[in-house]
């Protein structure tokens, strides 16, 4: 028991480690299109990401108990025969076959996400488990295929329905897809049993049946390119499924093995390479200036970085975003506790002053329905933003990006944003917010977003304060933070 904790708690490390190592070789594309895109992507800073599948029957982790891997997120617990693994994934793709989510509204999801201020949505058209969410003509494991229940439903094709409910709402729309997929028989052969994540062939033994996969990968996703209108980000997810040189898998393996306890590993690199330059120049013939994110792959097609349920410590100088979870999981749960709107609030603050987005999880439930609590959560957050979304949107990092409770943007037209964040249980303002490291320059206009009068400042040191009227203190413009914009602003730091 002891070398299998020590075990997961090395490979933890090791993939953490090579995240980070990722991040720190960040390539820009080259393409002044999608240059172009990027910025105005960095203009929209705050997101929704929806993992949704068969897999909510049963409330579980999406895909990953069908993963024959020793780790938590992998547990069976669910179905007739959690103990027998081939008896589970039957168990568990046969939930395609009770998947009827009647109560699919996408118009209520867009209209709600706006209202919260977001502007753009990610969604899993295919999870690691290889089922479709669209109509794809390569396969039958899909939401559109007569044994599912659903096919019937005039919104059968749920990917359709939610990219013209979200574009409706003037949104910016992209696919998750899975590059691994463990329903294909080119992926995991039924030949061979699955050891782990990756594909359970050589692919370099077995070419023909590689390039199957190869061609499957691609096909499934010019669809996506070519069927859905007009797409904005590829959003591809399995960086496991890359191109991998010799010395790359040799290195990985001498420095892993050599340092786990009992030399074993939980999952491996092998050279997976499904020709994403080829794959990108075909997509972008069909969405221009489309920005790709090949999650974790080094190189000009991870067009921005994804922390994972994490933000960095100091901003990143390369376009990023966080994707977080909301409520308990990514795929939905049963009673499932959401973050508090305050805590939302803190959250984006802190990433959009670090120069990132937030791309929040919410997943919907088997009958096709979010949570009250996430309408809740979104509510509370678009409150906010009614009064301060200026500081949010079109905005870039300042140094010192935050100092103690104040948080900095600014924009191109000169205007600086300290975002005091209040404290658990403030809900009056203070009489004075002491900003360091700057001042308003001669003949700036002070104010307070949501307030409509001009305020005063003082000099302190190596910054200022701003008085804050009594009448605000105690009737302040919104909860949870508060946005004092200086439209002209000078850095004294020393």
């Amino acid at each position: 028991m002891k070398n299998k904790l020590l075990n997961s708690v090395f490979l933890i490390i090791v993939l953490n480690l090579q995240a980070q190592d990722f991040e720190n070789k960040y390539i820009p594309d080259p393409d002044p299109l999608v240059q172009q895109r990027l910025e105005q992507w960095q203009d929209l800073k705050f997101g929704l990401l929806m993992h949704w599948g068969t897999y909510s029957q049963w409330g579980i982790v999406e895909s990953w108990s069908i993963c024959p891997e020793d780790y938590g997120w992998c547990e069976r617990k669910k179905g007739d025969h959690p103990e027998n693994y081939f008896e589970y994934v039957k168990e568990y793709e046969n939930l395609k076959t009770t998947f009827n989510p009647v109560g699919f509204d996408p118009d209520r999801w867009s209209k709600a996400a706006k209202d919260a201020g977001m502007r753009y949505v990610v969604f899993t058209t295919k999870h690691h488990d290889g089922f479709c969410m669209f109509d794809s003509k390569y396969t039958d494991y899909k939401i559109t295929d007569t044994g599912c229940p659903f096919h019937t439903n005039p919104k059968a094709n749920i990917t359709k329905e939610i990219f013209d409910a979200f574009r409706a709402e003037g949104m910016w729309v992209g696919p998750y897809f899975s590059k691994p997929d463990w329903h294909c028989d080119y992926y995991w052969d039924p030949y061979f049993p699955p050891m782990d994540r990756n594909v359970n062939y050589d692919p370099a033994e077995f070419p023909e049946k590689w390039e199957k996969y190869v061609q499957f990968t691609q096909n499934q996703i010019m669809e996506l390119m070519s069927d859905y209108g007009k797409i904005d980000i590829l959003w591809l997810d399995g960086g496991w499924v890359a191109k991998q040189s010799q010395t790359e898998i040799k290195n990985f393996y001498d420095q892993n093995v050599k340092e786990s306890e009992s030399g074993f590993l939980k999952s491996k690199i092998v050279n997976q390479d499904i020709r994403m330059d080829e794959l990108v120049e075909k997509a972008r013939q069909k969405q221009p200036g489309l920005i790709v994110v090949d999650r974790a792959v080094p190189g000009k097609n991870q067009n921005y970085l994804t922390p994972e349920n994490t933000v960095p410590k100091e901003a990143l100088p390369y376009p990023w975003e966080s994707c977080i979870i909301s409520g308990g999981s990514w795929s939905w749960i049963p009673d499932a506790k959401y973050m508090t709107g305050r805590d939302a609030i803190h959250l984006l603050v802190d990433i959009v002053a670090k120069g990132g987005s937030l791309l929040l999880n919410i997943a919907p439930g088997p009958e096709g329905q979010w949570d009250e609590g996430a309408y809740q959560l979104l509510n509370e957050i678009g409150n906010w933003m009614k009064v301060n979304s200026e500081a949010i949107y079109e905005t870039r990092a300042l140094a010192p990006y935050k100092t103690g409770n104040i948080c900095f943007t600014h924009k191109e037209n000169g205007s600086l944003y300290a975002i005091y964040l209040a404290g658990n249980g403030e809900i009056n303002m203070p009489d004075k917010i002491k900003i360091a490291d700057f001042q308003p320059e001669t003949g700036a206009d002070i104010s307070i977003l949501g307030f409509e009068q001009k305020v005063q400042w003082e000099a302190v040191g190596n910054g200022c304060s701003i008085l804050i009227p009594s009448e605000l203190q105690k009737s302040p413009p919104c909860t949870d933070a508060w946005v004092v914009r200086i439209s002209k602003f000078k850095s004294v730091r020393k």
